[in-house]
Order: structure tokens, then sequence, then C-alpha cells
């Protein structure tokens, strides 16, 4: 699994939206969201690289970067670790977490229904 820091996530989304980009494409989106360095976000662009989130091609003088991993690839992996971590893998106590506390919206409640409904009719 291809672990990211929180800040890299946001290099990740950059690139999962529109890629390949150019590093000054990249920062200049990044800069517009955060106030971050040149230099902090060209060092998170070689941390993606060396942990094979990313890649390269280089174009004349400047690299154009994609991601090597898929946001939904990506999000299935941290969301089973997330779980893993926290809620010994299961997902029930998860929800009942957010039930709870008042944080599921009707819209959650009917699409999670909504999902209940498929899964029973596929057994």
């Amino acid at each position: 699994m291809v672990e990211v820091s929180n800040a890299e996530l946001h290099v990740m989304q950059v690139l999962w939206k529109h890629s390949p980009q150019s590093a000054q494409e990249i920062v200049a989106q990044l800069q517009q969201e955060f106030d971050w360095h040149e230099k902090t976000i060209k060092t998170m662009l070689n941390r993606l690289t060396q942990k094979q989130a990313i890649t390269f091609t280089k174009q004349g003088r400047s690299y154009l970067y994609s991601p090597a991993v898929s946001q939904q690839a990506y999000q299935q992996q941290a969301s089973q670790s997330f779980v893993q971590r926290l809620f010994a893998g299961k997902v029930t106590p998860l929800v009942a977490h957010f039930a709870e506390k008042g944080k599921l919206s009707d819209s959650d409640i009917d699409e999670l229904k909504s999902l209940i409904a498929k899964l029973e009719d596929k057994q």
C-alpha cells in the first residue's frame, strides 16, 4: 500500500483532477489553497515519486507528473487500513459512531439504505 501524508494527499488530488502536469502547474494550484513554498511542494513531488505514488516523464526541460495509483484504488486501500486500525476491520462500529454523533445526513442514510438493499439482493 502506498502511504502518503495529508499534505502529499493534496498533491495527489491535484493530479487526480488532471494529469499529466508540470511541477510549476502543481505549485501554482497548491499555492492558491495553501501557504506552501515552492520548494516544499517540489519536495513532496520527490517523496511521492520515491514512494511510487506518482510517475514523471521528462519533456524538454520540465517534468510532467501523473498519478501511479488511481484515486479509487488509493481510497480503497486507505479506507481498509483506517477501518482495520480503528475498528478492528469492522465497518458497523464506524457507521454506528457517525450515526450516534448525528453526523449522518438524511441523504447519507438514504444512500446507506440503498446500498444495503443492493447487497441483500445479491445474496
